[in-house]
């Protein structure tokens, strides 16, 4: 699936190179994996994004009688929680992340408990180092974020007309976005509109809590070969080139999983970047920085396949290298 690139305001030159398509988030239906293919991933970019649903995860996890260590110091909030359905989410929710950061630290689940950065970033931390993770959901989507790298930050969100996107762009965009967004059309300004917010809500989620951001305060752009980079940084500094890389993909046919990743020592040469908003459904993905929200699910929960709406994106399915031959199952 070659992304089909739309007319972003700002738009590319028309010979400028397709840059390559960001790795679709893995699909991992429950605690047996593949996490060999989460750790190929890790290993040739440094990062992975992982997504399932509750209900799939749900009889493993509450059924596990390691349960208790697997949750260590969140063993005592787990039984606090007083609705049913919130303990069972908490415990799933737990695990899938406590078994993405074991398939990146190679170390078994149960060894590992969630801390906090400073800045309020979680991490997980075990017995041979730590791993910088980002959660989000969204229905009975769950997304988690890996990275040994630097921070990483995820966000996940419906799509569809039941979305409302009312109050959103005073929230989210810098006087130029909104500007370039108003011009648009009301179908493509709203569906624009949540791919910035997305990315936006990523990015925060990445620099933590702590930093205390205003979604406004820092805005987006296209280069000069068509990738779309963070142009300015919170606070209104202009973005290192290379110091950020973002995707989104539409998974399930209707959440749009957005993820960043901070890496400040990535030498990026860039051309001067010119204005511009993601696109809905084609936006082009590259190693400083991208969107896609063209991969799509079959009718198995979450797996990617076929062209995406409005545009035909390539995210090759996921497939194993065997180099994770040996890799501790978590």
């Amino acid at each position: 699936m070659i992304p089909a690139r739309s007319g972003p305001l700002g738009a590319p030159d028309a010979d400028a190179a397709a840059p390559p398509a960001a790795d679709a988030p893995l699909h991992v239906p429950g605690p047996e994996g593949p996490w060999d293919e989460v750790g190929d991933r890790l290993d040739d970019t440094g990062r992975a994004v992982v997504c399932t649903t509750w209900g799939q995860w749900l009889t493993a996890v509450l059924l596990d009688p390691a349960l208790r260590p697997l949750l260590g110091d969140d063993w005592p909030r787990y039984r606090q929680t007083p609705a049913g359905t919130g303990r069972m989410r908490f415990a799933v929710s737990r695990a899938v992340v406590k078994y993405a950061a074991a398939a990146a630290l190679d170390a078994p689940a149960h060894t590992l408990e969630l801390g906090r950065h400073p800045g309020g970033r979680p991490v997980l931390r075990g017995p041979a180092g730590e791993v910088e993770v980002s959660r989000a959901h969204a229905g009975e989507l769950i997304v988690v974020g890996v990275s040994r790298t630097g921070p990483i930050g995820v966000h996940a969100q419906r799509t569809g007309p039941d979305a409302s996107f009312g109050p959103l762009l005073e929230r989210v965009c810098t006087a130029r976005e909104g500007a370039l967004l108003a011009a648009l059309p009301e179908d493509e300004r709203r569906a624009r509109l949540l791919s910035l917010w997305g990315l936006k809500e990523a990015c925060a989620r990445a620099l933590g809590p702590g930093a205390g951001l205003s979604l406004t305060g820092f805005g987006f752009a296209r280069d000069g070969r068509g990738r779309l980079v963070l142009a300015t940084v919170p606070g209104g500094a202009q973005a290192a080139a290379g110091e950020w890389s973002v995707a989104g993909h539409l998974v399930q046919d209707r959440y749009l999983v957005s993820e960043a990743h901070h890496h400040p020592a990535a030498p990026a040469p860039a051309a001067p970047a010119v204005s511009g908003i993601p696109a809905a459904s084609a936006v082009p993905a590259g190693p400083a920085a991208g969107v896609d929200a063209g991969s799509r699910s079959a009718a198995g929960p979450l797996e990617e396949q076929g062209p995406g709406t409005g545009a035909l994106l390539r995210f090759p399915r996921p497939v194993t290298s065997g180099r994770g031959e040996g890799r501790r199952t978590p």
